[in-house]
Order: structure tokens, then C-alpha cells, then sequence
């Protein structure tokens, strides 16, 4: 009934946004997954169509660009700072100093796979290559 695990010392997969996934627990209604962008490194800009996420930064330092329509926001990011992320929300992240940045993230519904991230334009030129699954199509809105 209850489950209980530990953080993986692996990564399970790489992101569409190209950090690396090392998954938690999931439930019906959503999941629990731990992000981790290498030192100096930033990711490839995505939004999601049809999950929200919130975002607990656990370790590192950097910043998170989000954008949904007109409003934009660049938000300084370390352990203890907390982010929603709404369906449709542009975002990018990128990773400042000698130590990864990592957050603990949780979707809301679980994850549904391949497709579900889809290629945004963002604020920074990506240093990492996408994971699997990253949609390319441009849809109304993007």
C-alpha cells in the first residue's frame, strides 16, 4: 500500500529538456521525479502540454527563465526556492559555479511520456543535447 524509496545514485533517463531524470514515486494523480543539470551547463528550452510541475531546488545555484504569454521571469535559483511551473509554461534552466544544480519535481498529472515536452524557444542557447522524447511540432500558442 505504502512505498518507500531511496534516490538512486543513477539516472533512470535524460529529460526532453536535457537533464538528467532519476525517478521517485508516483501515484493516480501525479509523481515525484529529481532533475539535475551538470555544473555550467543549461538546458534545452521546452513547455509541457498537458502537466503542471512544481520544482523544490535542492542543491547548486543558478537560474530558472519562465515565460507564459506576455509574462516573463527570470528567477535566481538554490536550495530552499520553490517554482510552479503551469501547463504551457516555456522554461529553461542553466547551472552556475563547480556543483550541478538539482531539483526535486513533482508532475501533476504523472509523466505520460514521449511527446509530452515540446521544444519552446527560450532565453539561453542550450549546452546539452535533448533526451528522448522531445516533441519538435510548433502548435498554436508556442
Amino acid at each position: 500500500m505504502f512505498e518507500v524509496k531511496r534516490l538512486p545514485d543513477e539516472r533512470d533517463a535524460i529529460a526532453p529538456d536535457g537533464s538528467a531524470v532519476r525517478l521517485l514515486l508516483e501515484l493516480d494523480r501525479g509523481g515525484l521525479a529529481h532533475f539535475e543539470l551538470p555544473p555550467g551547463q543549461i538546458s534545452v528550452p521546452v513547455r509541457h502540454r498537458n502537466v503542471d510541475e512544481i520544482w523544490y531546488f535542492v542543491s547548486g545555484h543558478g537560474q530558472m527563465a519562465l515565460r507564459s504569454g506576455k509574462v516573463s521571469e527570470t528567477v535566481d535559483v538554490a536550495p530552499g526556492i520553490c517554482i510552479s511551473i503551469p501547463v504551457g509554461t516555456r522554461f529553461q534552466f542553466r547551472a552556475f559555479g563547480a556543483d550541478p544544480l538539482a531539483a526535486v519535481g513533482v508532475t501533476m498529472p504523472p509523466w505520460p511520456g514521449d511527446g509530452e515536452a515540446v521544444r519552446a524557444d527560450g532565453p539561453w542557447e542550450p549546452s546539452v543535447e535533448p533526451g528522448p522524447g522531445l516533441a519538435t511540432e510548433v502548435a498554436e500558442g508556442s
